[in-house]
């Protein structure tokens, strides 16, 4: 057992990792970590920060790596935002935490995991931390791509990048990690494109399964324009469904919580002023959240409708590449009869327009409704 087991698909990585560690002269303070999501940026940077705090480099077993792994060691810190962004006070907080020498490890750590999300103002805060580091700190900073995060903390900052995972070793990971049969690990792990939490979750969970078939269906179902907006409403109801139920039952339970933290009483009409401000700050902090989850989630419905498109070029050429959605062979193949190659290609270009739309704060019912009027099947007369 190690820290490094569940980092698949990046022996790179891991050994300029390990070579870090064992080697001073090859340490720095400061590390970015960029891969596409489901790469396993978070898992390599608190595998790494694990490593450092263990006695023998990584053993997996020890309560070092245990606690650092779970974000709960005392020298270990982890801000993994659900809002929107990266604020300007948890900046300030960070980089105070920085200039603390470790209290029972080895090294202080810092993980920021979603570094690409840091405002400027915040990614200012962080400047001198970054330029001036105490000497047993070092931070870590995981982001989707090197342009993803603002150029004074990249320059400062050693570069790795992950890799997409093999299906074969995401699929080995599932059957080791969660006792997932072969069959269903192979399935999930296609079916995510090698995104190791989505693979999981796909394998674990029938509706995750369903819903995620309803959005690969909806390439062979537009043919006009009602049935684009029908499949944009669609689409959108897919995303609330997905992101819904979770999200109001944690929000209801971190506000009993916080009732019960400040001694209120939840059946109130009416609370104290201090109180109200309280809950207030809470609702704006979850309703960010929400926010953001529901952004993530339809993103990742317009990737696996890019699948699609991908499959049928696939089969359009005779390529002797496996398909992605192999059991859902039966809706690609009318999208491979239906369009030439270069209309595939523009579907695909209509998808990645959407997607860049909604990242830019667009309203996602009208970048997908804009979306699905490119993606109709031509009418055959």
């Amino acid at each position: 057992m190690s820290v490094w087991d569940d980092l698949v698909g990046q022996q790179g990585t891991v050994h300029v990792l390990q070579r870090a560690i064992a080697h001073p002269g090859a340490m720095t303070h400061a590390w970015l970590f960029t891969g596409p999501p489901g790469s396993g940026r978070s898992t390599a940077a608190r595998a790494f920060a694990a490593a450092l705090q263990c006695p023998d480099g990584g053993c997996g077993h020890c309560r070092e790596c245990r606690t650092a792994i779970e974000g709960t060691h005392a020298d270990v810190t982890v801000l993994a935002t659900e809002g929107l962004s990266i604020r300007v006070e948890q900046a300030r907080t960070l980089a105070a935490t920085a200039a603390l020498r470790p209290s029972v490890g080895a090294w202080r750590v810092i993980i920021v995991e979603d570094a690409d999300r840091l405002t400027e103002r915040a990614a200012d805060a962080l400047l001198k931390a970054l330029e001036e580091p105490a000497a047993r700190t070092v931070w870590m900073l995981c982001a989707p791509s090197l342009h993803d995060v603002i150029i004074t903390i990249r320059s400062r900052s050693r570069h790795l990048r992950l890799r997409i995972p093999p299906v074969d070793d995401v699929a080995a990971l599932l059957q080791r990690r969660d006792g997932i049969d072969a069959s269903a690990a192979l399935f999930a792990a296609r079916a995510a494109q090698s995104h190791i939490g989505l693979a999981r979750r796909l394998a674990r969970d029938a509706g995750a399964r369903e819903r995620r078939r309803d959005v690969v269906r909806v390439a062979s179902q537009i043919r006009d324009v009602a049935d684009a907006i029908t499949a944009a409403a669609q689409l959108t109801a897919l995303a609330g469904a997905e992101s819904g139920a979770a999200g109001s039952e944690r929000d209801a339970a971190e506000k009993a919580r916080l009732l019960e933290t400040l001694g209120a009483d939840p059946s109130a009409r009416v609370q104290p002023p201090h109180v109200r401000s309280q809950v207030t700050a809470l609702e704006k902090e979850q309703k960010a959240r929400a926010t953001r989850r529901a952004r993530d989630v339809v993103d990742r419905a317009l990737v696996d409708l890019m699948s699609v498109y991908r499959d049928a070029l696939v089969l359009r050429w005779g390529s002797p590449v496996a398909l992605i959605n192999e059991d859902l062979r039966s809706d690609v193949e009318p999208v491979a009869r239906a369009f030439p190659p270069e209309r595939i290609v523009l579907a695909m270009d209509a998808i990645s327009t959407a997607r860049d739309r909604i990242a830019a704060n667009v309203a996602p019912l009208l970048a997908l409704e804009a979306m699905a009027i490119d993606l109709r099947l031509p009418v055959h007369r």
